[in-house]
């Protein structure tokens, strides 16, 4: 039990480092209006800038959770 305990109390905190802004319901607006502009292609000005040329140029390889990455980074920072 304080295996589990700990293990989620440290997902919680490495979250929270890594991207403070995670709590704000703000910051959560601006995360689902770049998931559902990217389905209908249409991405706003500041999410392209936050993409990285090395993304650019590895292109389609990579995974899902990569593209994630890139996009709460853009959000929750």
């Amino acid at each position: 039990m304080k295996f589990i305990f700990f293990i989620l109390i440290g997902t919680i905190l490495g979250v929270w480092f890594s991207w403070p802004g995670i709590l704000f319901p703000k910051k959560w607006d601006c995360f689902l209006d770049i998931i559902d502009d990217s389905n209908s292609e249409k991405l706003s000005f500041d999410a392209i800038l936050s993409i990285s040329p090395k993304y650019l140029l590895k292109g389609s390889s990579l995974n899902k959770y990569s593209k994630l990455r890139i996009v709460a980074d853009a959000c929750f920072r």
